[in-house]
């Protein structure tokens, strides 16, 4: 009877100790993984990831060249004149397309239908679930920018008050250099290098970063201690 009843309990140890291990592909640690937790969120942070470090080379460079071009011709003319530009040359692309296959299609005889059907059967309607879910994402972000703007313009935190007065005054060089566009263009090429030029010298750069830190922290401490009040209500 006790060989009996071993025998019986053996199959559900192994299996117990055969699942303790389930494996976990493309988990975090994996290289290259997605920081993205969730699956709703993973959608288009995996893709936003993807596309600033170059997974595909060719995606990027669409996407980087295109946006950059747009940029530099907003600096160059005004933005009514961009516009117009890019929707007659996507205009003309189209219908160039479309007459070029009505074309080939009668001296063909043949009856393939408009060259551009599969995509004007798409469904693009927006639900309204999903519209109530861009607003209500949209108003958590608003109503935490609200209560940001409230406690550093009524100086809830002084240290956080005077790092907005100081930030606020060092802009006020860089637009005399730069102007909006110029600065988004700096933007661009800041988001499409850095990252990836991060990956590869990650442990150098955090060495040094970390350096910095621990200096602005101390410096920080040293001010905070200074200014009054802010001494007293970390004593309490």
């Amino acid at each position: 009877m006790a060989d009996l009843s071993a025998a019986t309990q053996s199959p559900s140890v192994s299996s117990t100790s055969s699942g303790a291990e389930p494996s976990a592909p493309g988990g975090a640690g994996s290289p290259g993984a997605c920081p993205a937790l969730g699956t709703k969120s993973c959608g288009s942070s995996c893709a936003v990831h993807d596309l600033i470090f170059w997974r595909d080379v060719k995606k990027t460079g669409f996407v980087f060249g295109t946006t950059l071009i747009v940029l530099l011709s907003l600096a160059a003319f005004s933005v009514i004149s961009v516009v117009s530009y890019l929707i007659l040359a996507l205009l003309s692309v189209t219908i160039s397309f479309r007459v070029y296959r009505s074309v080939i299609q009668a001296v063909q005889k043949s009856e393939e239908g408009h060259p551009f059907k599969s995509y004007l059967d798409v469904d693009i309607t927006l639900s309204s679930e999903a519209f109530h879910n861009y607003v209500n994402a949209a108003m958590a972000h608003v109503n935490r920018a609200l209560k940001l703007v409230i406690r550093l313009f009524l100086v809830e935190d002084l240290v956080d008050s005077l790092k907005l007065a100081v930030f606020m005054w060092l802009m006020t060089y860089v637009g005399a250099v730069f102007n909006g566009i110029t600065l988004l263009i700096l933007a661009e090429l800041l988001i499409f290098s850095v990252p990836i030029v991060y990956e590869k010298y990650k442990t150098q750069i955090d060495h040094y970063v970390g350096i910095v830190r621990d200096q602005t922290k101390s410096i920080v401490e040293k001010i905070q201690a200074k200014l009054p009040g802010i001494a007293k209500k970390k004593a309490e």
